[in-house]
């Protein structure tokens, strides 16, 4: 029986995986990263209101499932104005010391690497940040007005978060890097092919090119309907989408392209986030995506949230036992 990590390398590469992955099981997951905080700040449920080094206002309201920007105020009114608004943080000149790594390197030597992937985290990608700064509406109206623009700051965010990476790289150098961007709601992507080329693609690939040549498995949280933009993705050396909806016609997105990008995701989040769903409900569900996509390789039956956890903890049990029931029918292992 192959390790989880090697039953993940097996099904990425396209070899013979003895069974399904179950979900985040391939990975631990180190947060909290000097980068990371350094940008972010110390967020939990129930905190007061912080601005990140953007300057943008970050909510954390208690009970909530995660941190939001303040929705009623802009960095960046005009997008015109970027270059004179825009505080890009200096992540070389701040976060390149050996002393603020000693503690995440404590924590990362402690993962049992012949087993799982040693995966950090990246989030809050570059069309996320763009609407962190001005807001969601102004972002897509952009997309449409000032796509050069657009381009433009897309370029400096993606040269800053590659000095991230190389920082990551630099200290930790970690099997796999999660990184985070949302590309589309759940039945519509938030751009057209050619415009996602014109204002994303570009720093995107230069960013995932450095990490892919460095050996680091490239896994990117999309939890929308991007099948619009896979052979993008697969051009910008992503290995692994994560987050992959089922609106997206996963079986034959994998028929098309499984051999160069694995599909993580496939199950319907409403189905789990329910309060009244039952478990013969959840069952049939990891039965459905396991069978309608599974037989068909480069597939990782999964959430499609940007992390590992259903918002009911006690949920996530019976998702990874149905899907060792599924392997078992499949390729006769638990």
């Amino acid at each position: 029986m192959l390790s989880k990590k090697d039953n993940f390398l097996e099904t990425i590469h396209h070899g013979k995986p003895d069974r399904f992955v179950k979900q985040y099981e391939y990975m631990t997951m180190l947060v909290g990263d000097p980068v990371n905080f350094y940008v972010r700040g110390n967020r939990y449920p129930g905190m007061e209101p912080l601005l990140d080094r953007f300057g943008t206002r970050i909510l954390w309201p208690a009970g909530e499932q995660g941190a939001i920007p303040d929705p009623h105020i802009k960095v960046l009114h005009d997008i015109e104005e970027w270059k004179d608004v825009v505080k890009i943080p200096d992540l070389l000149g701040n976060c390149d010391q050996e002393e603020l790594w000693g503690p995440f390197l404590e924590r990362a030597a402690q993962v049992d690497r012949n087993d799982t992937l040693l995966t950090m985290f990246a989030p809050t990608g570059i069309f996320e940040r763009m609407h962190f700064l001005m807001g969601f509406e102004d972002t897509l109206m952009n997309v449409i007005m000032e796509p050069e623009l657009l381009a433009d700051l897309a370029e400096a965010l993606g040269e800053y978060r590659l000095n991230g990476y190389k920082l990551m790289i630099k200290y930790v150098h970690p099997d796999a890097i999660l990184f985070h961007d949302d590309w589309g709601a759940k039945t519509q992507p938030f751009m057209k092919q050619e415009q996602f080329q014109e204002i994303l693609k570009k720093p995107f690939t230069e960013g995932y090119k450095y990490v892919h040549d460095q050996g680091v498995i490239v896994i990117h949280h999309s939890d929308s309907f991007n099948e619009n933009i896979v052979s993008d993705m697969i051009d910008m050396y992503i290995d692994v989408w994560q987050g992959t909806l089922p609106t997206n016609d996963i079986a034959g997105l994998i028929e098309k392209y499984g051999d160069r990008i694995t599909f993580q995701g496939g199950l319907e989040s409403s189905i789990f986030d329910g309060e009244e769903t039952t478990e013969e409900q959840l069952r049939a569900e990891v039965r459905r995506a396991c069978f309608e996509y599974g037989q068909h390789g480069s597939f990782i039956p999964s959430i499609t949230y940007g992390g590992p956890g259903c918002f009911h903890p006690e949920r996530d049990a019976i998702i990874d036992d149905e899907i060792g029931k599924c392997s078992e029918e499949i390729f006769g292992q638990y």
